[in-house]
């Protein structure tokens, strides 16, 4: 996508051939920085530390440190090492360890002195697929956007999103937002609600981010506002983008998608998830009961970082010293309250049978 007219992806390989470039978004939006990841360790802390984030990232960042890996030791002993160190790095996007074994399953067969090249040549596969799927994405989800702009013509169609699940969050084009940027560049007028997504503010700090420099007109909300936009007929669709779905149809996404989805089915709001197939987990059969979640530090929500008036970027405590916290990174969005799931081979029921017929292949992965 596009940042002030130039295009961008979130991560690539750099000049040199063998290390990867990646948009550190812990500095956004205040700063644009480039970081250089050059080993499996380096790959393994941007994951953790949210240097880089968001399911398919995630996944794609894995592919390019098991390859960075197979650089410094291509032995099966290094093969084995580097998925243990980068399966842990994050426990919920399932796209990590798909992509991870993805790699394995390659480079496995693979004499080692040929892994490296072997790897590097895996992970690029797998980074362009990530971009065509979310094309396709953009091109199935636009529909909908079309069909609700041409019921009230001339006027604009308001999204709402939950965190970030745009380019930042992908390769490129995004899931959630993949349709919103396509219907922007067919001159559709489109809104977007933007959730601010605390405790790291995803919304506020890399949706609005992106959007604004893409040129896609946007409001940023508090997480609260969405139920009261909706009450007033605001809000015409939501889009969400999932780090896990499971085989019955449960959305594991960012904390307070849930209560979206809630609201938006108090209100006759359709409610749709975007998701490249990767994201699908067919080894879970509930996602309520199943999906692991993840807890994160509490420092999170007790600290804010921000630009003071003079330009400084500072961080400050909003929470009392002595208070305990709670910080669940993510919730899971029952079936039964998700119109719709946005893929690349169409907008599928929430259900095991329309995700088990439009996927076959990742059942039988599944089952290995």
């Amino acid at each position: 996508m596009k940042v002030d007219g130039k295009h961008f992806r979130s991560i690539w390989r750099e000049r040199d051939g063998w290390s990867v470039g990646a948009i550190d978004q812990r500095r956004l939006p205040h700063e644009f920085v480039v970081s250089r990841l050059t080993s499996c360790e380096d790959a393994a802390v941007a994951i953790r530390d949210m240097l880089v984030r968001g399911a398919p990232l995630i996944g794609a960042t894995a592919a390019y440190g098991m390859a960075l890996a197979m650089r410094e030791d291509a032995s099966d002993a290094g093969l084995k090492r580097a998925y243990e160190t980068l399966v842990v790095a994050r426990p919920t996007a399932i796209n990590l360890k798909w992509a991870l074994d993805e790699m394995r399953t390659a480079l496995a067969p693979i004499d080692p002195l040929e892994r490296a090249e072997a790897a590097y040549a895996r992970a690029d596969e797998i980074v362009e697929q990530d971009v065509e799927i979310n094309r396709g994405i953009a091109g199935n989800g636009l529909a909908l956007i079309e069909a609700i702009a041409a019921k009230k013509p001339g006027e604009t169609v308001n999204v709402l999103t939950h965190c970030n699940a745009g380019w930042l969050a992908t390769v490129d084009w995004g899931t959630a937002t993949a349709p919103i940027y396509l219907a922007h560049e067919r001159g559709i007028k489109v809104h977007v609600w933007v959730d601010e997504t605390r405790p790291r503010n995803q919304g506020a700090s890399l949706t609005a981010w992106e959007l604004g420099h893409h040129g896609v007109p946007h409001t940023v909300i508090p997480d609260n506002t969405g139920g009261h936009l909706m009450q007033h007929g605001m809000v015409d669709l939501a889009i969400v983008g999932t780090d896990r779905v499971a085989a019955n149809g449960d959305v594991c996404n960012k904390i307070g998608t849930y209560l979206k989805a809630l609201a938006a089915h108090d209100n006759g709001v359709p409610f749709y998830v975007a998701l490249p197939s990767p994201t699908i987990d067919f080894a879970v059969h509930d996602g309520i009961r199943d999906i692991p979640i993840e807890q994160r530090s509490g420092v999170e929500v007790t600290d804010m970082t921000g630009r003071t008036a003079d330009g400084r970027l500072e961080t400050v405590r909003i929470v009392p010293e002595n208070s305990p916290v709670a910080n669940y990174a993510f919730d899971v969005t029952p079936a039964r309250l998700v119109t719709g799931l946005i893929t690349e081979r169409g907008v599928l029921k929430p259900d095991r049978a329309a995700l088990a017929a439009a996927f076959p292949e990742r059942i039988a992965a599944a089952a290995e």
